[in-house]
């Protein structure tokens, strides 16, 4: 059997000889050939996000399945759309093997275990109308393969981020996306260009969702959560361009209403 792509040698040698110039030019270089493999991978995006858009619509949720870097990268994700877009935090939630803790800690094996990812799942009482995205480097996580798998069977609408091709992962999803970026810096080391490019893509595939759901007006985040002094002021100054009124009245307006859509919902 081949080795998978993710795994194979890095084309450079002797990283522990090498400058910090010579280091920093090198990863740098491998990363710049990311999103060449993330464009490569829009069509298979775009049929993806098509597909989740009349789900959420009628209230389905989107669940992003991972372990280690690529949890991480989920539970990333999910957790910023809540202030930036304003929406529910059960709108999209990030499952990462081994619970919270492994967010900062690895748990051991966690991500062995094919039938834990879809008990975690069972947890939000997951409909037909939900969909799971597995993300896995390698394709061949069990405890997102099993998720997923377990999932389509339940006829959700299954997906998955994975950086190699014609993976387990890819065959128990209806909308597999492939980013092929190619062995890693460091041999293996996937949090590297891989875990770039599943940050990508999952930007993609939530920052389009949020807007076809009419989350953003123009291109601002009118419905952001009031949480800084710097948001705030945001807020203002976009009512201030939207409706010509003065510092101080467009943020009496924004405070009073809660959010710049808000806000603007009471002029019209």
């Amino acid at each position: 059997m081949n080795r998978k792509i993710t795994e194979q040698e890095s084309r450079f040698r002797h990283l522990e000889q090498m400058s910090v110039a010579e280091l920093l030019a090198h990863i740098n270089e491998e990363d710049a050939g990311v999103a060449d493999a993330v464009k490569l991978a829009i069509p298979q995006i775009e049929a993806l996000v098509e597909a989740i858009e009349p789900r959420m619509k009628r209230g389905g949720r989107l669940f992003y399945v991972g372990a280690g870097t690529s949890g991480r990268m989920g539970v990333l994700d999910a957790s910023e759309l809540p202030p930036t877009f304003g929406v529910p935090d059960s709108w999209v939630v990030g499952i990462i093997a081994g619970g919270d803790c492994a967010l900062r800690h690895a748990v051991e094996k966690a991500e062995d275990d094919a039938g834990q990812g879809w008990r975690d799942l069972m947890a939000y009482h997951p409909t037909a109308d939900d969909t799971v995205l597995g993300i896995a480097a390698s394709g061949t996580t069990p405890y997102v393969v099993g998720a997923v798998s377990q999932a389509r069977k339940k006829n959700m609408l299954t997906g998955c981020i994975t950086s190699n091709p014609d993976t387990p992962l890819a065959a128990v999803s209806d909308y597999p996306i492939e980013t092929i970026v190619g062995p890693e810096f460091i041999t293996g080391s996937s949090r590297m260009k891989s875990g770039t490019a599943q940050k990508m893509v999952l930007n993609m595939i939530s920052t389009s969702l949020m807007i076809r759901l009419g989350r953003v007006r123009d291109n601002r985040m009118v419905n952001m959560q009031l949480t800084s002094t710097k948001l705030v002021d945001r807020g203002v100054r976009m009512l201030q361009e939207l409706l010509g009124l003065d510092y101080e009245e467009a943020k009496r307006r924004l405070l009073e209403a809660g959010s710049v859509n808000d806000a603007l919902k009471k002029t019209n």
